[in-house]
């Protein structure tokens, strides 16, 4: 099992000194990816729904402090040697498909290959619609150009493509990413249709365990929706166990016990030996990188928290 720590652009992880000091300690104990969210803008008056929450808020949608995700991450880059730097996850229609390619390669380059890209298609329509992207009801098919262009652009030496959302030609693009033949690409999300393009598309499968419409609180749930995954693979033409299987548990707390929907305890809260036990079941299901959000109300809070998984978790596991 490897292990992997997800923060928002803002709060502790957006200030310099602190994203320099959590990256730092993430590498150190051991954790195999950093990843960071994506909001370039918040819109002022949101009517889309928030697929991860109950009620359908958005919950930062208040300063609408946020680093741009890709930027933010070379900078982690800079401030690290070894652990792997993931878009968690990169939203397809929030940049053309051109520029996207190139800031991702730019990282790749710079971290020395050490870039993981997860994608994903968005919910938000008021913040694509402010950045100029897709209609939101073609975000869709949009995305699978987007990601067709990346691979064009990233192995290409004369790239180009015919599309409806991402069409170029007459271009040199330069330089590709190091890891060949192009960075690993996780696709987000939990839905059918997620799974359907993480088949055709994804070297990982990235969702998030609590969507309330489409959850995966359970062993069986999560292997049944790999199991789709795979198949969507196979029937695309490609190896199906060549997609690896991740998962991010943002509310994964040592200490009380969450409740889960049928009244007992939610998997991934509670005790150290309780979540052990979870990752390890999870791991009978096909898991094979486990997420955790990170965010702290302060530095010292977040550092304590992520040595006390380190240590009680990742400490106890069977690697």
């Amino acid at each position: 099992m490897k292990f992997g720590v997800h923060f928002g652009s803002r709060g502790v992880a957006g200030n310099p000194d602190s994203l320099t000091a959590i990256a730092q300690k993430c590498e150190a104990l051991g954790f195999t990816h950093f990843g960071m969210s994506d909001h370039v803008i918040v819109a002022t008056e949101v009517d889309s729904a928030y697929p991860y929450s109950a009620s359908g808020k958005f919950f930062a949608q208040d300063t609408g402090i946020s680093l741009e995700q890709v930027t933010a991450l070379s900078f982690v880059a800079a401030a690290t040697n070894t652990i792997r730097l993931l878009t968690s996850v990169l939203v397809l229609p929030h940049r053309h498909p051109v520029l996207a390619a190139k800031m991702l390669a730019t990282v790749d380059v710079l971290s020395k290959g050490r870039l993981t890209a997860g994608v994903g298609v968005g919910w938000m329509a008021e913040e694509i619609a402010l950045l100029g992207g897709p209609p939101f009801a073609d975000r869709a098919a949009a995305s699978d150009e987007y990601i067709e262009a990346f691979r064009e652009l990233w192995t290409a030496d004369r790239p180009s493509q015919e599309g409806s959302f991402a069409a170029f030609e007459h271009m040199l693009f330069a330089p590709k990413p190091v890891q060949t033949p192009y960075p690993p690409l996780w696709v987000g999300g939990e839905s059918k249709p997620a799974r359907r393009r993480t088949g055709r598309y994804g070297d990982g499968w990235y969702p998030v365990a609590a969507n309330p419409r489409t959850p995966l609180d359970t062993p069986d749930r999560y292997r049944t929706a790999l199991t789709d995954v795979r198949e969507a693979a196979q029937e695309a033409g490609r190896d199906p166990m060549a997609v690896e299987g991740a998962l991010l548990a943002i509310y994964c707390r040592i200490g009380d016990e969450q409740e889960g929907r049928d009244g007992g305890r939610l998997a991934f809260t509670g005790s150290a030996e309780a979540i052990v036990a979870d990752i390890g079941h999870f791991a009978e299901a096909g898991l094979q990188h486990f997420l955790i959000g990170g965010d702290g109300s302060d530095l010292p809070g977040t550092i304590d928290r992520l040595e006390q998984f380190a240590a009680e978790v990742i400490g106890k596991m069977d690697r």
